[in-house]
């Protein structure tokens, strides 16, 4: 099944997103928010099995179909931006990586629109890295990037798609080659260059700030849910998250890495089912 597109154009962007599910279903609709470089694509295997929710997929500025950053915003905007335009008061979001942070930062600056939230391969949306592995990855990433070369740039991104234990060629190639897909499209359709052809990076979100520090105050249930094969640097984030706020709970799924949802995505629904259990209690 190919999912349907839809655009919201507001004053200042395009947002391309799915909307899937049950939409008359009166539990609160799931978001989903891709990771950095990806685009909804990647959650192509929880479009059909959550039946019973409103399932709502966005791209985030400068991936898939919406458009680029023209200057400052904050992703979190942009996602209240879309509850707002559809009428969704409150949703559970569901996000990984750069998504989860949206997600935690959804639940700290609008606690009153969300239920709950699934963070995946992060912590919050100021994540803190200090892995020998993690730095080098991210720091021959830039380098790829400054230097303009797609193909090398792919290639380090994929570290993340296979972890630190892992070789490439160990990870299941229909993931292996969709990340690649959503990544390379990312770059084509998004990057823009200087006139002498040296990349120009876009606008940087704004980012939300003590984040950590306001976690204790967060009353929504949190499931931090982390693939066990993830780099120890993501694994420590969310487990800190998990720690950090009243009602959370911290899960790794075995033989994933970065992208859960897609590795082991039978694992994955069943936790985020698990979660919304605990969301539905609390309103029971």
């Amino acid at each position: 099944m190919i999912p349907t597109v839809h655009h919201l154009d507001l004053s200042d962007q395009r947002i391309d997103f799915y909307d899937e599910g049950d939409p008359a279903s009166v539990a609160p609709p799931l978001v989903l928010l891709h990771g950095g470089a990806v685009d909804k694509r990647m959650w192509h295997p929880q479009l059909a099995a959550f039946p019973d929710r409103r399932i709502i997929v966005p791209d985030a500025r400068g991936h898939g179909g919406s458009s680029d950053a023209e200057g400052e915003h904050r992703l979190v905007d942009d996602v209240l931006a879309l509850l707002d335009a559809l009428h969704l008061e409150r949703v559970v979001a569901v996000g990984i990586s750069m998504g989860g942070g949206t997600a935690g930062d959804l639940a700290l600056e609008h606690p009153e629109r969300v239920a709950g939230i699934v963070v995946s391969g992060t912590g919050t949306s100021e994540p803190e890295f200090s892995d020998p592995w993690a730095l080098q990855a991210f720091g021959d990433w830039r380098a790829a990037e400054q230097g303009g070369d797609l193909q090398a740039w792919i290639d380090v991104f994929q570290r993340f798609t296979a972890g630190p234990t892992r070789t490439l060629d160990q990870v299941d190639p229909v993931v292996r080659d969709r990340i690649a897909m959503m990544a390379r499209d990312t770059v084509v359709g998004h990057l823009r260059t200087a006139p002498d052809g040296t990349p120009v990076p876009p606008p940087a979100p704004t980012a939300v700030r003590d984040t950590w520090e306001r976690l204790p105050g967060l009353e929504v249930p949190v499931l931090a849910l982390c693939g066990a094969l993830d780099g120890a640097d993501h694994r420590a984030n969310g487990r800190r998250l998990a720690d950090a706020v009243p009602d959370g709970r911290y899960v790794e799924i075995p033989g994933a890495a970065h992208y859960p949802n897609l590795e082991e995505p039978e694992l994955f629904d069943s936790a985020v089912r698990g979660l919304l259990g605990r969301a539905a209690s609390r309103v029971s």
